[in-house]
């Protein structure tokens, strides 16, 4: 039997998860997906170069315009977002990840994959689910390494900008989060 802290700290998890799982469900349509993707791609270009340079070399580019990540112990993460090819939205995808350990809080980031090789495109095209650290190589671009970042020496297959952060948790995480088409409406 669980211990009376540990059961509302589990109930709490509970319905948390629920909360982000309904306003996930809240599913956008696919004019508001593209629009949200638009500006969240706008904001990204405007205040990190490199991400610019990057999305005109990319062969598609995925944009999560809103994941909502919340957690007590156990937390959950999701949002929908699109895949552009030559600057037009061609498919809709959802990001979903669940995680344990110590976290609390609740926040709200974007981000944005660039998929710089027909592999990668392929691949996220072809499986029946992309878990973000398998298949090809990703790499998530911080700060630090925006500033200093040269295409010449691009080598990955998907190169990661997280940013937009709103709102408490300790860590942000895209690793493990799976991410699979969907068809709105």
């Amino acid at each position: 039997m669980l211990a009376p802290r540990r059961f509302v700290g589990a109930l709490f998890a509970l319905s948390l998860a629920l909360t982000v799982g309904a306003e996930s469900a809240r599913a956008a349509t696919a004019a508001e997906l593209r629009q949200d993707a638009a500006t969240a791609l706008s904001r990204l270009y405007a205040t990190t170069p490199a991400a610019k340079v990057l999305g005109e070399k990319a062969k598609g580019i995925v944009i999560f315009p809103s994941i909502v990540k919340a957690g007590f112990l156990f937390g959950g993460q999701g949002g929908d977002g699109t895949l552009r090819k030559g600057g037009k939205t061609v498919a809709y995808y959802r990001n979903v990840a669940a995680s344990y350990g110590f976290q609390a809080g609740v926040q709200s980031f974007s981000y944005v994959l660039f998929l710089m090789t027909d592999d990668a495109v392929q691949y996220l095209d072809k499986s029946d689910g992309w878990e973000l650290g398998t298949g090809p190589s990703l790499v998530v671009v911080d700060l630090g390494m925006a500033k200093s970042f040269s295409t010449t020496t691009l080598k990955s297959d998907v190169y990661a900008f997280i940013f937009g952060q709103q709102g408490l948790m300790a860590g942000i995480a895209i690793q493990g989060s799976k991410i699979t088409r969907i068809h709105p409406k």
